[in-house]
């Protein structure tokens, strides 16, 4: 397909074609069965940065541990981490409990419905509020991740290298079902996920393209052990963190200052504890 001057017969048939996909054989998620604010905002916060199998565990067993923002906004920030383990990138779950925090006192915990509104929250940028206002309120919105991404390079970008999301996002507009936004939204990612598993990820076209850098031994891999450390064991020293993982102590101390830079950590006197 080509992307310039998109005329309404080729948006209609490109649509037909995710659709048709779509309607096959949908990906069945928790967080696609409802359309409860709350819940979609704590979905959208966990695949921020973790694969959908990891975020599908544990969706549920936050949801039913904090059902709501307020409960979400009383709980201590230990008892949010520790549900959160295994989740990495843990400054997510320290932003969920600020956002929980401002939605009860500033909205009456009611999660507002408007994009400017939404990404003045701690750990909402635009793809997120983007996501929520589609998925949580059925809202027209232009957004891309990933999947997204695929499809549109797949379908339009033929042979390009170094293809920019601002080449991508006007061809997402052109082509949006905006009756439906929700669930067109899971056709594109579905079919992006399809693409994925064939012999040439589109992807790698992308401008934006970058691998992961590896967890094991790295600075994260490291925070994770010390989070998980003091949850096992609040109120100890720096020694005994260092004795206790066996750990460079120069990448200790680098790390615990990061900790406590995000309000993960928090230090009395020359003791570490949880946040």
């Amino acid at each position: 397909m080509k992307g310039e001057g998109l005329a309404p017969l080729s948006a209609r048939n490109f649509r037909k074609i995710i659709y048709s996909h779509y309607h096959e054989k949908p990906r069945t998620m928790a967080w696609r069965l409802t359309t409860n604010p709350y819940h979609i905002l704590v979905s959208e916060v966990m695949l921020q940065q973790t694969p959908v199998a990891r975020v599908a565990i544990k969706y549920k067993e936050f949801i039913k541990t904090f059902p709501n923002f307020k409960s979400l906004a009383k709980a201590p920030l230990r008892d949010i981490l520790e549900v959160w383990k295994g989740m990495g990138y843990n400054r997510r779950a320290v932003a969920l409990k600020k956002l929980a925090n401002a939605v009860v006192s500033d909205f009456k915990g009611t999660l507002p419905d408007s994009e400017d509104e939404l990404r003045k929250f701690p750990g909402i940028g635009r793809y997120t509020a983007s996501a929520i206002l589609a998925f949580a309120f059925n809202k027209p919105t232009v957004l891309i991740e990933t999947n997204i991404r695929r499809v549109f390079i797949h379908f339009f970008f033929q042979g390009s290298a170094r293809v920019r999301d601002s080449e991508i996002l006007p061809l997402v507009g052109r082509t949006l079902d905006r009756s439906n936004p929700r669930e067109w939204y899971y056709a594109l990612m579905d079919f992006g996920v399809t693409l994925r598993k064939g012999t040439e990820n589109p992807n790698k076209r992308s401008a934006h393209y970058r691998k992961q850098s590896p967890f094991q031994g790295s600075n994260r891999q490291v925070r994770g052990m010390i989070l998980a450390l003091l949850l096992r064991k609040p109120d100890i020293t720096e020694s005994t963190i260092i004795n206790e993982l066996k750990s460079n102590p120069e990448v200790i101390k680098e790390n615990l200052s990061v900790l406590q830079n995000e309000g993960l950590v928090l230090r009395k006197r020359k003791r570490f504890s949880v946040g």
